[in-house]
């Protein structure tokens, strides 16, 4: 069994209808995040029902998000694994017809949310000093046109994806790196045009 995540998977309006949801979004991102789970895992680990998860599972892997590990699992216990790493939305998609738009919205919501609520932990935990100096929450405000707030993402996204290769290529360890001062990190983005309120 396969339970390393393919790259990526596009919404399109059926799976946009089985991820809009809260705890769907909640749960894709610890699936992602922390490996395979079953149901009661995760209920314990969101302060969900059980039944209630399994229910939210089952609709997640109808919609393509995740499969369930039958190698790991018994009949008893359901093991579930994420299919892919992320999920690409291209927003014209969903834009002409009203009911796709009321989802999109609730969709970037809960991930909002969910960028929100793993930035309050990190804040929340006990990290050394140099993990408390290295990171940052804050914000940029400055005056772009649409087009150049898409090319400022693209930049970004090739940033990254340079310094997730750079670390692949340089293993934990190399060049006298302290292997204990190593840690995931995560980089969320958020870019969008603001309006006073008036």
């Amino acid at each position: 069994m396969e339970d390393r995540p393919t790259e990526a998977m596009r919404l399109d309006a059926h799976s946009l209808r089985g991820l809009a949801h809260p705890l769907r979004v909640r749960i894709l991102e610890v699936l992602r995040s922390d490996g395979p789970a079953t149901a009661t895992m995760l209920a314990n680990r969101l302060g969900e029902d059980s039944g209630n998860m399994s229910w939210h599972l089952r609709q997640l892997a109808t919609h393509g998000f995740i499969a369930e590990d039958k190698e790991r699992g018994t009949k008893r216990e359901r093991w579930w694994f994420a299919l892919h790493k992320y999920i690409g939305v291209e927003q014209s998609d969903f834009l002409s017809e009203q009911e796709l738009r009321g989802l999109l919205s609730t969709l970037k919501k809960a991930v909002i949310t969910e960028q929100f609520r793993r930035a309050e932990e990190f804040t929340d935990q006990d990290w050394p000093t140099r993990w408390q100096e290295a990171a940052a929450v804050g914000y940029w405000r400055f005056r772009l046109s649409s087009a150049e707030l898409g090319d400022l993402r693209t930049e970004l996204a090739a940033l990254f994806e340079r310094w997730e290769a750079r670390r692949a290529e340089a293993p934990e360890g190399s060049d006298g790196e302290d292997v204990q001062d190593v840690q995931d990190v995560v980089l969320q983005f958020q870019g969008f045009p603001y309006r006073p309120v008036s």
